[in-house]
């Protein structure tokens, strides 16, 4: 029986808005998630991030299409539960459901207006990442080369997210802002698919002391697939990414530490973990590294420990 698998961040919502076309209910090279290899591999709750390209990126229209999208295509098999509330997460378990979480990457469509992140909530958004990789009307994205932190109107949407219960994701979050949003934060925060810079220095992946503040702050790091992030030289194989883990697990994140794929949001796989099919050969390394408890936590525990304290009560 697989172990099952927490994974904090896809982006097969983008894929399926770009090309109507392609088949997630169905087996689709074209997609690293699908339904048919979410199944094969154990998957017991996915995050579906909803992401735009930088062409694409103010359209808040687009955004109600990616959830359209979300419950005419991912949704309407049966097989998968939308997880708005504690309820519905421990639902989805109890009936052998694949839970199905929302998250918004980049909130450039929301244009400053309030009145669209709660338009969000109220559709059943649950984690909210600042900025994609450059600036928007928020804040600085990781490569944006001033480096800079918050605007006003983006320490207001902090406060918001707050008050609302959406939970801050700083992966892309440039280093200014990660510390701005911990400063001002309320509440424990998230990075959904980021690694350690200390392992492979680049600018996605997080300092030892944002890592640090993280755990500190009682939130989870998702360690990402995306090969550049894990190991300079590729091919990058799987075992590249049991650095990131011990360094992590060093800092004190043994149960601050889960799963961000970035699935159908890369075009360059690790080897054997080329689509989320493959998540049990994953689990088997770990299992030859790592205590049976331990492997259980990183794998899906940790995430799912967090969302049962931080989603919304029932509705």
């Amino acid at each position: 029986m697989p172990v099952k698998i927490f994974d904090a961040h896809c982006d097969v919502l983008c894929k399926l808005l770009l090309d109507p076309g392609l088949d997630f209910a169905h087996e689709c090279s074209l997609l690293d998630v699908t339904l048919p290899k979410m199944l094969e591999s154990g998957i017991g709750t996915q995050n579906f991030a909803i992401y735009l390209p930088e062409d694409l990126a103010g359209q808040f229209d687009l955004v109600l299409k990616s959830i359209e999208l979300f419950h005419e295509r991912i949704l309407s098999n049966g097989q998968l539960r939308f997880i708005r509330t504690k309820d519905d997460l421990r639902l989805a378990a109890e009936n052998k459901q694949i839970g199905a979480l929302l998250s918004l990457e980049g909130v450039d469509a929301l244009q400053g207006n309030m009145t669209y992140l709660r338009t969000l909530f109220y559709l059943g958004v649950r984690s909210v990442g600042i900025t994609w990789n450059h600036a928007n009307w928020a804040a600085d994205g990781v490569m944006e080369p001033r480096k800079s932190g918050f605007t006003a109107k983006g320490l207001h949407l902090i406060r918001e997210c707050n008050r609302l219960g959406l939970i801050l994701d700083v992966s892309h979050l440039a280093e200014k802002g990660f510390w701005e949003l911990h400063e001002l934060s309320a509440k424990p925060y998230i990075a959904s698919h980021s690694n350690a810079y200390t392992v492979r220095p680049h600018p996605r992946n997080l300092r030892d002391d944002q890592i640090a503040a993280i755990i500190r702050t009682g939130g989870v790091i998702g360690i990402t697939f995306v090969p550049p992030f894990v190991h300079a030289t590729e091919p990058v194989a799987m075992e590249k990414l049991l650095p990131h883990i011990d360094h992590i697990c060093s800092l004190g994140g043994r149960r601050h530490l889960g799963l961000g794929s970035d699935f159908d949001g890369i075009k360059e796989w690790i080897v054997g973990l080329e689509h989320a099919g493959n998540y049990q050969r994953f689990v088997e390394l770990l299992q030859k590294h790592y205590s049976e408890d331990d492997v259980e936590h990183l794998v899906y525990k940790n995430w799912n420990h967090f969302y049962t304290n931080h989603l919304p009560e029932n509705e």
